[in-house]
């Protein structure tokens, strides 16, 4: 129970005194290792591995199915564990506690079989069917909505981009060259085409690999996502600035003293709402630089760890 629970004080104070529980096992034949493994509790694990100086014997233990912790690591649990959003991301996760798992576990095991003739890599494929049509199909839906606003950003910031304020002179250099604000103009309008440019490139990317053959669970596609929201925001950040230091020349003879800070206002209120809109993008980019994943806690859990 205190396996499958994760309590980690527990387990450490029940092989302090008894050290002979390690080779304890349940009904089905699973030690504390397979039991971890299987319920995801990567704190308990992350333990067991520094507590165990000696992993061959407790690491490499089978059930009476023949699993061994890889193929209890490959098997989706009945219940998402994984605090994160999507099933693209609830993916990745599940890729990378089987990695994690791997490291671990002596190379033989990478390809053994259970009683059934199953290798590891068969039941993350097979028990994970589900969760990767789920997943292409969250992928798509994000990207398309994703891609169809950075599109018309493309629209926008290339007539903006290319449009001079206070028009050329007869050499063809702008009027306004030598004023600070038109260099600001001019470097936040070449963001932001290039931005949102990349941005539906990125998209785009995503959309075609979740759809393709190759575009199984191995493939990162999250990142891609992330690396297109990035450039999306990065666009709407750079279109407000552009938008409003062109338009400062318009005010800059009457209203020069409230120009900057209302724009600055403006600016800072569409960056701000557009972040509040959009949490989705701190919780990918969360899940994707956390290199070991880590269970959700639940309410239980506390109560576990007090006692």
């Amino acid at each position: 129970m205190a396996a499958k629970n994760g309590n980690v004080k527990f387990i450490e104070f029940i092989l302090k005194c008894i050290p002979s529980a390690m080779s304890d096992v349940d009904s089905e034949g699973k030690n504390i290792v397979l039991l971890t493994v299987e319920h995801r509790q990567t704190e308990l694990f992350s333990f067991l591995q520094s507590y165990l100086k000696d992993r061959s014997s407790s690491f490499s233990e089978v059930d009476f199915r023949g699993n061994n912790a890889l193929h209890l690591a490959a098997k989706l649990p009945d219940s998402n564990p994984w605090p994160v959003p999507g099933a693209a991301s609830q993916m990745q996760w599940e890729v990378r506690w089987y990695e994690h798992v791997m490291r671990s576990m002596p190379q033989k095991f990478h390809y053994s079989l259970n009683n059934d003739g199953e290798s590891p890599e068969e039941i993350l494929s097979n028990t994970h069917e589900a969760l990767i049509v789920e997943r292409r199909d969250w992928l798509s839906y994000t990207s398309n909505a994703c891609s169809v606003v950075a599109g018309l950003l493309v629209t926008v910031t290339y007539p903006m981009s290319t449009t001079m304020p206070g028009g050329m002179g007869d050499n063809g250099s702008p009027y306004l060259l030598n004023q600070s604000t038109f260099s600001i103009f001019a470097i936040s309008s070449y963001v932001s085409f290039y931005s949102s440019l990349i941005a539906v490139v990125l998209f785009l990317s995503v959309l075609t690999s979740a759809y393709s053959k190759s575009g199984g669970f191995h493939h990162d596609l999250p990142s891609k996502l992330l690396l297109g929201l990035t450039a999306f925001y990065v666009s709407i950040a750079s279109t407000a600035i552009s938008f409003s230091a062109g338009h400062y020349f318009i005010l800059k003879d009457k209203l020069k003293s409230a120009a900057f800070p209302a724009y600055a206002g403006v600016c800072l209120l569409v960056i701000f709402f557009s972040i509040i809109e959009f949490p989705l993008y701190f919780q990918l980019a969360w899940a994707t630089f956390k290199k070991v994943p880590q269970r959700r806690k639940r309410l239980g859990d506390v109560g576990h760890e007090g006692h």
